[in-house]
């Protein structure tokens, strides 16, 4: 079978996995979060924290508690890094220095999970399983929660309410990932993934020119790491090579099956909005539109990775550099554009060694915002984000009021809408400016030219967007990203949550409007088309002179 071959039939099999869960697991999430039911391990959270789980919060409440949550989360993760020299189960590493430990909170907290530091050279098993994991879980769950909220606000009527923050995280956390991430962390101990307590262990020696040598590796609880950091699009790694190492990823088929876990739950939420929001073609609409430009930047990637020239990628098969051969050229590309057309961040194979314009893609698929489909949570509600642009340029087109499932998109709504766009490009393109204006940055890249701006635009693109990846040329391991990647993440991720919040109790205040024979028909083909093209020119006018000066001017030239 031709490696072409192999990579088209993995990606149809994983279309096709994935469009069977669709369905149940999207109608699962819409009655976990229009439940008025609490179970006892939820009624026990709530009273551990002082929550009122059936108090409904306005915008404002809501908002809040998202940030007290997020707050609470960084120092917690901070403090333990610091103290982990004095802790146990820290396998004698000692504790993280200030600037580190702040970058990985904040990276770990936000949903971002980007790593300035090799897992398994820096982090025991306490920081790794009970500061780490447990933020993969309920970083997810905010995210989750802030997308319902938006929801609810599209389906309410004349209310400010957009439910209950706490409730929320809790049933996210409880009745959606800790059960998927049980049975996920069971498949991937069966193909071969550890999971174990066992520290640092001696695997054998090595013989060389000096009389040999020894070699150390570290043991783990890594499947229930991977299953979570997978599933929750989180990304960090136990093992500094992330999904390259063969203790995260074993096998083909380990390696399919997380790209699944990765967008499972993004392109299941569409049907999820479906329901919430009384129209499950609305859902369609938004799932076909994610689909469209998934699929359509997979092919791309897969092309130019196979479209090689010269003797030695002919001889290769295609541009193999940096890749795993167990996997190939068609399942890391799969993989690839799965990572940054979502906010997993998690890698089988390393970026910054792709060809040019494949780098070109992967930067895309994070400047688009990744929505196609997109981080948990944050994928759709950034996708209605840029579902409301849409409509309003449809209505100026037409020289009518623009309506989104019967709410009218006035100044206000706009506004807040323009808002989100904004904050993330401005985060990345101001940071690289900076970065690339003054002196010191400028010695963490390894190499020059084009690619080497590749690498810093890269680094802040991945942070402000919270992916998490790295085009790994860049000595990301200094005062000066640690501290910039860090404030990058944490404004690029509560920033915009603040617009999407306040548009939630906008819409939830209005009375909704009837529809008319002059109303865009929101569930129509026609108009996913449309969103689709509001992305991509959106994007396009925002970051083209970035990508012009980088990853295009290094494809063009090879």
């Amino acid at each position: 079978m031709s490696p072409v071959l192999a990579g088209v039939l993995q990606l149809l099999a994983l279309a096709a996995a994935l469009a069977l869960a669709h369905r149940p697991l999207g109608d699962h999430m819409a009655r976990v979060y229009s439940s008025k039911k609490h179970y006892a391990p939820e009624r026990w959270i709530y009273k551990a924290v002082g929550a009122q789980p059936d108090a409904e919060m306005r915008w404002p409440a809501y908002l809040r508690s998202v940030l007290a949550f997020s707050a609470v989360s960084v120092l917690f993760l901070y403090l333990l890094q610091r103290l982990q020299g004095h802790l146990p189960g820290s396998l004698g590493f000692a504790s993280i220095e200030p600037d580190q430990a702040f970058n990985t909170a904040v990276s770990f907290a936000t949903n971002t999970n980007w790593q300035s530091y090799a897992g398994e050279q820096a982090m025991g098993p306490l920081v790794q399983t009970g500061g780490l994991a447990v933020q993969n879980f309920v970083s997810a769950a905010v995210g989750m929660a802030v997308a319902v909220a938006l929801v609810r606000g599209f389906a309410r009527s004349r209310t400010g309410e957009l439910g209950n923050f706490w409730s929320d995280l809790v049933r996210g956390t409880v009745r959606v990932l800790l059960p998927l991430s049980m049975i996920a962390a069971i498949v991937l101990v069966a193909c071969g993934v550890i999971q174990n307590f066992a520290g640092i262990h001696e695997v054998g020696q090595f013989a060389n020119g000096h009389g040999g040598g020894g070699q150390q590796w570290n043991g783990g609880a890594v499947a229930s790491q991977e299953a979570i950091k997978q599933l929750g699009t989180n990304g960090g790694g136990y093992f500094n090579a992330n999904s390259a190492h063969p203790f995260e990823n074993p096998t083909p088929f380990s390696n399919l099956f997380e790209i699944f876990l990765v967008l499972l739950v993004p392109f299941s939420l569409t049907r999820t909005f479906g329901r919430m929001a009384g129209s499950v073609r609305q859902g369609y609409a938004i799932l076909g539109t994610m689909a469209v430009i998934w699929i359509g930047f997979t092919a791309l990637m897969m092309w130019t990775e196979f479209s090689h020239h010269g003797p030695a990628l002919q001889a290769a098969g295609g541009a193999m550099e940096g890749k795993e051969t167990r996997f190939g050229i068609g399942a890391s590309a799969i993989f690839s554009v799965a990572t940054t057309l979502t906010s997993t961040g998690s890698v089988n194979s390393f970026h910054s060694s792709y060809t040019g314009l494949g780098g070109g893609i992967q930067l895309l698929g994070m400047q688009l915002g990744e929505i196609a489909p997109g981080g948990v949570g944050s994928g759709l509600y950034g996708m209605l984000i840029m579902a409301v642009i849409a409509v309003f340029i449809a209505g100026l087109m037409v020289g009518r009021t623009p309506e989104y499932l019967g709410k009218k998109i006035g100044t206000r709504q706009i506004k807040f809408a323009a808002c989100y766009i904004l904050v993330t490009p401005a985060l990345v393109l101001g940071f690289t400016a900076l970065a690339m204006a003054l002196p010191t940055p400028g010695h963490s890249m390894s190499n020059g030219g084009a690619h080497g701006f590749s690498e810093v635009l890269y680094a802040y693109t991945s942070a402000g967007n919270n992916n998490g990846s790295a085009f790994a040329g860049l000595d990301a391991d200094t005062q000066w990203f640690n501290t910039t990647t860090g404030l990058a993440m944490l404004l690029g991720r509560l920033l915009p949550m603040v617009f999407v919040l306040a548009l939630a109790g906008s819409l939830a205040e209005q009375q909704p409007v009837p529809a008319t024979a002059g109303t865009l028909r929101t569930e129509k083909p026609l108009f996913a088309f449309l969103l689709a093209g509001t992305i991509l020119i959106v994007t396009g006018l925002t970051y083209f002179p970035a990508l012009a000066l980088g990853p295009l001017a290094e494809g063009l030239a090879s």
